[in-house]
């Protein structure tokens, strides 16, 4: 890519639509490139086309790739709930159905919307679309968010997250019944070349990543799993529970679909515990699971007695 943000690359024999191919050469998404495709900033040979234009292997393909809009952040009063809060640091519970950070399609109602509003003060190292945030959850991921104040707190924040001394412990409801107690899965997680809105376990661009989990309760098609993270790779948890044959109750992206009433993934990150950027002292918190998952764990119980 030069300065004008340009890459240049040849077909090399590949086929079919180049809207696809195209994603799945850069870390770019497939609407993204379907987007650029509309605007006119690809062209083949020289000239503009659309999406679904079907390739022969012999094109040169330029992209012109916009210069990125910075988004407007604006600080917005939604409730948090805040479990610890000094002047380095806040601990956040966050929400089911949250976003953290803004990004195109979600530009209000992110966590960071309602932490502008909470506070004035916040970690500049991430840039205006996401100030203070070290690391994040999904979605439809309930549960502890740890938050950086300031740049010092930021920094050794996200050195304790490299090192893995950090401890994130996540509860999960996920199909089928786990024959043992403890086990740990250590496989590379990068995205799906089939799918880019995914991610998947593969040796192809991808990086390490350790997930160990531990049997809390079992019922008729179902486990109930404690998760402890040794990477932070996006989906980790998601991806791995699938890959070893238990996805998460509720998945959209990688467990079956409407087995429960649930909107996402049965997932809480519980606990969460780090050492004071400043004191040096070890801080822990947890939080109970949401309603929604109580609810749906204390079905599986109604059954079992009944049955």
């Amino acid at each position: 890519m030069n300065e004008q943000n340009e890459w240049a690359v040849k077909a090399n024999g590949a086929t079919g639509r180049i809207d696809k191919w195209l994603a799945e050469q850069q870390d770019w998404s497939r609407s993204q490139v379907q987007d650029w495709l509309k605007a006119g900033h690809v062209e083949v040979d020289g000239r503009i086309v659309k999406p679904n234009y079907k390739m022969s292997g012999t094109e040169e393909i330029l992209v012109r790739i916009p210069e990125a809009v910075e988004l407007e952040v604006l600080p917005e009063n939604i409730p948090l709930d805040v479990v610890y809060e000094d002047g380095d640091v806040i601990v956040i519970n966050k929400p089911k159905g949250m976003v953290v950070h803004p990004a195109a399609g979600h530009v209000s109602g992110t966590l960071v919307n309602a932490l502008l509003h909470h506070c004035q003060d916040l970690s500049g190292i991430n840039g205006v679309k996401r100030p203070g945030i070290v690391h994040r959850i999904d979605k439809d991921t309930s549960g502890l968010l740890m938050v950086a104040k300031n740049d010092l707190a930021h920094e050794s924040l996200a050195q304790q997250l490299k090192d893995k001394t950090t401890e994130r412990l996540y509860i999960a409801l996920v199909h089928g019944e786990i024959p043992h107690e403890l086990g740990t899965i250590e496989a590379p997680v990068g995205r799906d070349k089939n799918d880019r809105q995914r991610m998947t376990v593969t040796d192809k661009n991808s990086k390490a990543a350790v997930t160990h989990f531990r049997v809390l309760e079992r019922y008729e098609g179902f486990t109930v799993v404690e998760c402890k993270l040794e990477t932070g790779r996006t989906h980790q948890i998601r991806v791995h529970m699938r890959y070893i044959g238990f996805p998460l109750a509720g998945d959209p992206k990688y467990g079956p679909r409407k087995t429960m009433k649930m909107n996402g993934q049965a997932l809480h990150a519980a606990v969460l515990g780090f050492k004071h950027p400043r004191t040096g002292k070890m801080l822990h918190f947890e939080a109970p699971l949401p309603e929604e998952m109580t609810f749906e764990i204390g079905q599986l119980k109604k059954l079992e007695l009944e049955s």
